[in-house]
């Protein structure tokens, strides 16, 4: 029986997962977050049913959130035309600013130690960690899970390959107040990018866009642009003028990398967006934040308890299972998102779905999982 102790740089949507699936399976965990709790994050707040059996295991009670309960699609080109679907699934809708609250509430609860400081060192030597931060505290543990986030000053000190390549992508996200159907996530298409539009908790609607920076770095604020060139779809426009947004200015995050990332760098077991960043076209990269959490604390379990007999071994089946649950839907992402930044194939996409709709939901189930079955 080997040390069960487990540290998590991160405290984002994976990262507490993580520390809850840990601590209420025995182990004393520690997370260092940089944040304070709550925050809102660039997010497209969008969840599938996939993850609920999981969360109901983990004793989360997300239905005390009041999330939306979504269950159709609408799809729209640049210039308006749209198609619409149901969702195989359905999902909920759930802003990261209520969900990372009381995900680190229950964290608390479990018993885990969730420490507030910026990691700035991971030395690997010995088969133990040594995290270092900026307050100078020196950590040490055998298990160390990176749940940092899209892109962090962990991934340059690792000098991980995604990094050097310089990305074109923005984002840009802000709650709205405005009538938007409670059931529907609307995904549009615009030229240089898209953009999602769903209902979370409290009636608020939430825009999340995804933008080419060349594109965007043409204007001279984010207002401009949604005005000049988002809004050339006339759904958007709709949507825009008759919605208030609700912050003081929506939040931005540049150089988002959808590059192929490792599962496992310098013996870290990587985990959400740190492991790999699916297109927010698919809309799906929360539950897939939420199920590698399961899937790297039962082989974290497996491994203290010998029944995996070594690092090396541990690493390995962390990567296949990564692969076998999330390389086809991020190559899918990637390949549907191209596709749509090209105007005559989307259009001819789109002329194909609307021939034959039931393309639409075999598409979506490419880029989704099942429903999470438990092993334990």
């Amino acid at each position: 029986m080997k040390n069960k102790e487990v540290l998590i740089i991160g405290g984002g949507l994976a990262g507490l997962t993580a520390a809850i699936h840990l601590s209420k399976i025995g182990f004393q965990v520690t997370v260092v977050e940089k944040n304070k709790f709550p925050k809102h994050k660039v997010c497209g707040e969008y969840i599938s049913n996939e993850v609920l059996p999981y969360l109901n295991w983990l004793d989360l009670k997300i239905a005390d959130l009041h999330p939306t309960s979504i269950i159709k699609l609408e799809l729209s080109t640049v210039k308006g035309k749209t198609i619409n679907s149901t969702l195989p699934l359905g999902g909920f809708g759930i802003s990261r600013y209520s969900l990372d609250e009381y995900l680190y509430k229950k964290a608390i609860v479990n018993g885990c130690k969730i420490i507030q400081d910026l990691v700035e060192g991971i030395v690997f030597e010995d088969d133990t960690f040594t995290v270092t931060t900026s307050n100078k505290t020196i950590l040490k543990a055998k298990i160390v899970i990176g749940a940092f986030g899209k892109r962090s000053i962990i991934d340059q000190k690792l000098n991980r390959n995604f990094i050097q390549k310089k990305s074109p992508w923005l984002a840009v996200k802000g709650h709205y107040s405005g009538h938007f159907p409670s059931d529907l996530v609307g995904l549009h298409n615009f030229k240089g990018g898209y953009c999602g539009v769903s209902k979370v908790e409290d009636d608020v609607i939430n825009i999340c866009y995804l933008a080419d920076y060349e594109t965007f770095k043409k204007f001279k604020n984010v207002e401009e642009y949604q005005n000049k060139v988002v809004s050339q779809n006339p759904h958007l426009k709709t949507i825009f003028e008759k919605s208030d947004l609700l912050f003081e200015k929506p939040l931005t995050i540049s150089q988002i990398s959808f590059e192929k990332k490792q599962a496992v760098e310098n013996h870290i077991l990587m985990i959400g967006d740190t492991a790999g960043l699916i297109h927010p076209l698919c809309g799906n990269g929360m539950a897939m934040a939420i199920h590698s959490a399961k899937i790297v604390s039962e082989l974290v379990e497996k491994y203290c308890n010998d029944e995996i007999k070594s690092r090396n071994e541990l690493e390995k089946k962390y990567i296949k299972e990564w692969r076998s649950n999330f390389s086809q839907r991020l190559k899918i992402g990637r390949f549907l998102a191209n596709l749509l930044q090209k105007q005559k194939l989307s259009g001819i996409l789109m002329r194909i779905l609307i021939a034959f709709p039931f393309l639409l939901p075999k598409i979506i189930k490419k880029t989704h999982g099942k429903p999470i079955i438990l092993s334990s």
